[in-house]
């Protein structure tokens, strides 16, 4: 079997990352619409999260998640500005878990992963009432 040419997976890879960041952009958009747009004074961003996949090349890739939390409730915002360490090391679970369940090439389902990172917010503050929102999701 011939290897594809460099451009070739390039191009598929640029793909990937376009059809992540619309549907990263579409979750964020329904979950701000669900329950209101979130507004500087209750969001506050956490550091890129990633994770390691394999490619359908064969070679390990990594998976790139911006993430950010939305926390209306003052008191519940000031403990999860608190237990971001937390929420960082809880997320970073969350992702390889995820990306280990990722077929090789396949693309990263942005709802189930929106899914298991709110059940690991809502998990390591102890209540619900913070919402993580998600940016930009890349396999590369």
């Amino acid at each position: 079997m011939a290897a594809r040419p460099h451009g070739m997976e390039r191009r598929a890879l640029l793909g990937l990352a376009v059809v992540a960041t619309a549907a990263a952009s579409s979750t964020a958009r329904a979950s701000s619409s669900g329950g209101g747009a979130a507004s500087a004074d209750t969001y506050f961003r956490l550091p890129v999260i990633t994770a390691s996949i394999i490619q359908a090349s064969g070679r390990r890739g990594v998976l790139t998640i911006e993430t950010g939390v939305d926390v209306p409730d003052a008191a519940l915002r000031i403990r999860a500005q608190q237990s971001a360490p937390r929420l960082r090391a809880a997320y970073n679970t969350a992702a390889q878990r995820f990306a280990n369940g990722l077929r090789p090439g396949a693309v990263p389902n942005i709802d189930q992963l929106s899914a298991e990172l709110q059940a690991a917010t809502n998990a390591t503050l102890g209540r619900p009432g913070a919402r993580v929102l998600l940016g930009t999701v890349m396999a590369a």
